[in-house]
């Protein structure tokens, strides 16, 4: 049997659902293939969404008319606003979810979503042609392993964990992709013998809890927060109860437990030889790695609002199961601890990203594009823009902007590094590749005060409205919202202060009186004063901030953090623009790297490898310097 799309996306994992909805949702005839239509977008490790530079990026999917944040709003059991003591530029919204939730909240958009259709099966074979008059082949589909054939214009890859998956429990190894299911066997074959290069990572998961058996008065209660946080820039807040999650600290007898069962640990016998992620490392790495800890910290968390199940996380491990749960109950709150299921380590597949382009199509095989965990990377949100991404940029190749009415003539759609925390990380995946599974952090992006949670609308609704992916409803309530903005801004420039009306009220807010008169903003911008507390002692300005709007305190936050960071914002702009025009400078094709000898070997062989589209690209990349940048500036000018 034959099938034939625009574009087809393998694998309903996070990058797979976002690719499938941003593609059909511009108009492109698409097919989601996934194996199991009931674990839509399933959440293999932590129930959560969000967190540090993650949270950015679930507002960024939103902004450009994705789905994950209205996802995470309607199964949200818990939210939080981490690194609110620090400065807005890391602040990052985080959402504990409800597992079974979720995933049947994501099946009823991709079911709402005009143009895609679902086949559940399994991918086998990637289908290639010739490419007249060129050395490659271009993708045209995939044959399953029940023999079906689907045709398209553009293949997207979003397989996650599971090209020729492999569990690990102690000694003890299943083939799968995730546990209780299936590996992919010879789908990344179909690929490598094309020319593209892959490897293996490994990555691991907790074991699962039965509360009934916690006590939780040993435990450390951290409830969520009262203010109406969200992802999306649409909806309203979810309306799942809210649950607490709780912490607790190992110990030594936990450790000495633990150790115990090193001898059988995949990760030191030799049985696992791929690299894990670093920032998200197994209990027994911690000991390994930081033999001079007592204690690790560890946090319970609810994986639903009506489950007995509670992951534990900062326990991951592939210990043997017997050595998981003893260590586990030589803690108090942990003493009668029943599990559902150990812990375990996987190791997979993945493509090595240096061979993708900006739009994250292979450079090797035509119309083939890949995201989320094939490319090297961990964490549902990274994937989620990766899939956003290779979506639009699959709908587009396959001529799906022809069937949108905003759309434009663009044939690729690529975020700078100043736009968007998804395109430092696509940036980061195409020049600098990776070593270990790559994970977004605050600290990666070097315009992160350009780069907030809060304004990511203002970065991307728009281009996503011009593709003709963000639609009307999205598009406008951001103009509705922008004005909002800007009226209040232009009331605290212009609203004039008079000392002796309002000094008292500073000095019992803990900040100097005033000499002289002066305008609204200089108040806001003290760092004792906010708009808040303001609006209490200056009538005119609580009269704007509460005029109707379902949104006032998301409106208010902009407009505080644009008005107190005004300065650093419009320096770090400058500095950006001044890297655009690096950016600007087309290197790909004028240069036969291998005859410049002005450039170090290292230098030669990256950019031969890489083949940087610009300057502010090959600046980049590992290996790189600025004398080699230099030097191919004063060949340019020749």
């Amino acid at each position: 049997m034959q099938f034939n799309y625009d574009v087809l996306v393998i694998g309903g994992g996070h990058a797979g659902c976002e690719a499938a909805c941003a593609s059909a949702n511009m108009g492109a005839k698409t097919c989601l293939i996934t194996m199991d239509m009931n674990k839509i977008a399933q959440m293999s490790c932590n129930p959560a969404i969000g967190g540090i530079a993650k949270g950015q990026i679930v507002r960024e999917i939103d902004a450009l008319g994705g789905q994950m944040g209205l996802v995470t709003d309607a199964t949200s059991i818990q939210f939080r606003m981490l690194n609110v003591g620090k400065g807005p530029a890391v602040w990052s919204p985080r959402a504990q979810c409800d597992r079974g939730k979720f995933i049947w909240e994501w099946r009823k958009h991709l079911d709402e979503t005009e143009n895609l259709d679902i086949w559940q099966d399994q991918a086998d074979e990637l289908l290639v042609e010739p490419v007249s008059n060129e050395a490659k082949v271009r993708a045209i589909g995939v044959r399953t392993i029940w023999g079906a054939e689907i045709y398209a214009n553009c293949v997207v890859v979003t397989a996650g964990t599971f090209l020729n998956g492999l569990m690990h429990i102690g000694r003890k190894m299943v083939a799968g992709g995730r546990i209780a299911e299936p590996a992919v066997p010879h789908f990344t074959e179909s690929i490598t013998q094309h020319g593209v290069v892959s490897a293996r990572m490994k990555t691991g998961t907790p074991v699962r809890i039965d509360k009934r058996s916690v006590h939780f008065e040993d435990l450390e209660i951290q409830p969520g927060e009262n203010r109406p946080y969200q992802f999306s820039y649409m909806d309203k807040c979810g309306a799942l109860k809210q649950l607490p999650c709780w912490t607790v600290n190992t110990n030594e007898e936990v450790h000495k437990m633990l150790r115990s069962g090193l001898a059988d640990s995949p990760l030191y016998n030799g049985q696992i030889q791929s690299i894990g992620p670093r920032y998200c490392p197994s209990i027994e790495t911690k000991l390994v790695t930081f033999p001079e800890r007592d204690k690790h910290p560890l946090f319970l968390e609810p994986e639903g609002e009506d489950t007995n199940e509670m992951y534990l996380n900062g326990f991951s491990s592939s210990l043997p199961m017997d050595v998981q749960i003893e260590a586990l109950k030589k803690m108090p709150a942990f003493r009668d601890i029943k599990v559902y299921r150990p812990g375990y380590a996987i190791e997979y597949d993945f493509f090595d990203p240096t061979q993708l382009s900006h739009s994250l199509e292979s450079k090797i095989i035509e119309n083939l594009f890949m995201a989320g965990q094939v490319n090297g990377t961990t964490g549902y949100e990274e994937a989620g823009g990766q899939g956003t991404i290779a979506g639009i940029n699959a709908a587009l190749k396959a001529g799906a902007a022809g069937c949108c009415s905003t759309a434009t003539n663009t044939t690729s759609f690529v975020l700078h590094r100043d736009e968007a925390y998804i395109g430092v990380l696509i940036d980061d995946l195409v020049t600098k590749g990776v070593d270990e599974p790559y994970r977004m952090f605050t600290s990666r992006a070097e315009y992160r005060i350009l780069l907030r949670q809060d304004d990511a609308d203002a970065r991307l609704t728009e281009k996503a409205y011009e593709l003709g992916l963000a639609k009307r409803e999205r598009y406008d309530w951001w103009m509705e919202k922008k004005q909002a903005i800007e009226e209040i801004e232009t009331f605290c420039q212009e609203f004039a202060i008079k000392p002796k009306l309002i000094n008292s009220a500073l000095e019992a807010l803990g900040t100097t009186p005033l000499q002289f008169g002066c305008k609204l903003v200089d108040l806001v911008n003290r760092p004792q004063l906010n708009l808040g507390n303001l609006s209490e002692i200056v009538p005119a300005l609580k009269e704007i901030l509460n005029r109707p709007n379902n949104r006032k305190e998301e409106i208010a936050e902009a407009a505080e953090i644009r008005m107190k960071y005004k300065g650093y914002i419009e320096r770090e702009r400058i500095v950006a623009e001044k890297m655009h025009r690096l950016e600007n400078i087309k290197i790909k094709g004028h240069f036969n790297y291998e005859e410049l000898q002005g450039l170090s070997t290292e230098c030669r062989q990256k950019l031969m490898k890489i083949q940087p589209e610009t300057l502010a690209q090959a600046s980049r990349i590992p290996g790189v310097s600025p004398s080699d940048i230099n030097v191919m500036l004063v060949l340019m000018g020749r």
